[in-house]
């Protein structure tokens, strides 16, 4: 497995990693631990050592399994966790120095281990973007001992370069063919800041892997069946934002494009083309997308006549209706 340097944390880590937010479990189905403790065995197979969790992922129970793996294999896995989002209400108001204390202490206890590789702030709403006492409290934990690193997971490209006028070390951003606004002024300044870069959402919930259609049912406890309008939670999570048939539109013209209909290849080394995504996260509910997703590392290059032609695409069906809202 190719790696990649992880910004200023001067880690590397292989440029495919895990999102585990369906980990051992499909969304809205029960979480299956032993399926968890596979796809993440299979993960250190396939020489993938970045995993990105959050304290909320299935209750608590991926950063478990991830604690019982890191136990196994105690010096190979970066583990990025996430925290802020079990505030009830979520506003800017709850997020206070004495909840992130309680969130690093609850994800330290969960993982098992001395200190966090990494935490960031769990799309927290923008004005926490501008909160000195947040970000003061992480610096203290983290000259405490209790974190290395910290940074932030982010919705819009506002907040990214809000984040930025503080010392995180990195950023996780929803980067897809579907979303493209990053690479304006995001990108540029997080290499200009030599802040790493975590590529979140690469399939736009399954939409870019090719495989649904407009007869796809998903589960009624499925984010896909009740966020597409932002329901829940920020409607960009969802399909990242785009209309469910007007994505199936592009998708077409993608799968022309490349000549095929299994478009997760092409989707994954897309968002790897550039030089500023340190790792790319996508899901994996079962052990055999971790093996499809791994496979793309060898995956050859776009050709520029590729990206140029996704960029098309994109400009044309799909930068109308999202580019301006995040």
């Amino acid at each position: 497995m190719k790696q990649r340097r992880f910004g200023k944390t001067n880690k590397m880590v292989s440029e495919i990693g895990l999102g585990t937010w369906q980990l051992g479990t499909k969304w809205g189905e029960p979480f299956n631990h032993q399926e968890a403790m596979a796809i993440l065995e299979t993960a250190y197979e396939q020489g993938i050592n970045f995993i990105d969790t959050a304290d909320v992922y299935n209750n608590g129970q991926s950063e478990k399994a991830i604690g019982d793996i890191l136990k196994k294999y105690p010096d190979f896995f970066y583990v990025v966790t996430k925290c802020g989002r079990a505030l009830n209400p979520h506003t800017a108001e709850m997020y206070t120095p004495q909840a992130i204390e309680k969130f690093v202490d609850g994800s330290l206890s969960h993982l098992g281990t001395e200190k966090l590789d990494m935490i960031l702030l769990h799309c927290p709403p923008t004005p926490v973007y501008r909160n000195d006492e947040i970000f003061t409290k992480l610096e203290q934990l983290k000259a405490g001992g209790k974190l290395i690193d910290y940074g932030v997971s982010i919705e819009t490209v506002e907040e990214g370069l809000l984040a930025m006028e503080y010392d995180i070390a990195a950023m996780e951003v929803i980067f897809n063919m579907f979303r493209l606004k990053p690479l304006e002024q995001l990108f540029p300044t997080a290499q200009q800041k030599d802040v790493g870069i975590i590529a979140r959402v690469p399939l736009a919930s399954g939409l870019l892997t090719g495989r649904y259609n407009t007869n796809t049912q998903f589960g009624k406890d499925d984010h896909r069946t009740f966020n597409r309008n932002g329901e829940a939670f920020d409607k960009g999570e969802t399909f990242s934002g785009v209309d469910y048939q007007l994505g199936l539109q592009a998708v077409e013209e993608l799968k022309a494009l490349f000549g095929t209909e299994d478009l997760i290849p092409y989707s994954l080394r897309w968002v790897l083309m550039n030089e500023a995504v340190s790792t790319v996260i996508p899901g994996a509910s079962k052990v055999s997308q971790v093996i499809t997703n791994a496979a793309v590392d060898n995956f050859p290059p776009l050709t520029e006549n590729e990206m140029q032609k996704v960029e098309d695409i994109y400009n044309r069906l799909i930068r109308p209706s999202v580019h301006h809202l995040w």
